[in-house]
């Protein structure tokens, strides 16, 4: 009889994590429960603020992240898939991973949409390995019942994001240092 050891237990559980993340879901119906939550999302940022529909209509591509959830108890993270879509059709799956640390607590999550004015805007995303937002993002917060309008200031920024649907017990929400990795659903 073989005795198992610390390091074979180590082994063996580290072995099983690593073959099951090689599995990349590819003929798994991923990508058609992140096309449902990106359509309802939209739906509802129209419904809400109808402004949103020109700023779509002007937009070279819509990046939709239907759910994010943040966390953080000192160390934080952040964690949402959604789908790039161009003219109306989902043309990339993307992930968002966010990490931060300091004076922090609380839970949230939320929804948000990144609009990309410019074809260079556009471009520079799909052409990045990992694409990590920064101060090149213009906001359009709402606040309540407010519409959003394409202003001249947010008109002229290559990247409009807005931030909706908050729920949780956390304080703000913004997308610094977030990062976007295009994924296989």
């Amino acid at each position: 009889m073989t005795s198992l050891t610390r390091r074979k237990l180590a082994l063996g559980l580290g072995g099983t994590f690593l073959l099951g993340a090689c599995n990349n879901a590819v003929g798994g119906n991923g990508g058609a429960r992140i096309d449902a939550r990106v359509d309802a999302t939209i739906a509802e940022m129209y419904r809400r603020f109808p402004g949103t529909q020109n700023l779509a209509a002007n937009a070279n591509g819509l990046l939709v992240m239907p759910l994010v959830t943040e966390a953080g108890l000192g160390i934080g993270g952040a964690f949402g898939r959604g789908a790039l879509r161009v003219g109306g059709i989902t043309v990339d799956y993307y992930s968002t991973t966010k990490a931060s640390a300091g004076l922090q607590i609380g839970a949230q999550q939320y929804a948000h949409v990144l609009f990309f004015m410019t074809e260079d805007a556009l471009m520079n995303f799909r052409r990045s390995p990992g694409w990590a937002a920064g101060a090149n993002i213009e906001y359009a917060i709402p606040e309540g019942g407010e519409t959003i309008a394409a202003e001249t200031t947010t008109s002229l920024a290559p990247v409009i994001a807005v931030i909706f649907g908050q729920a949780g017990l956390r304080l703000g929400a913004t997308l610094e240092g977030v990062k976007y990795t295009r994924i296989i659903p």
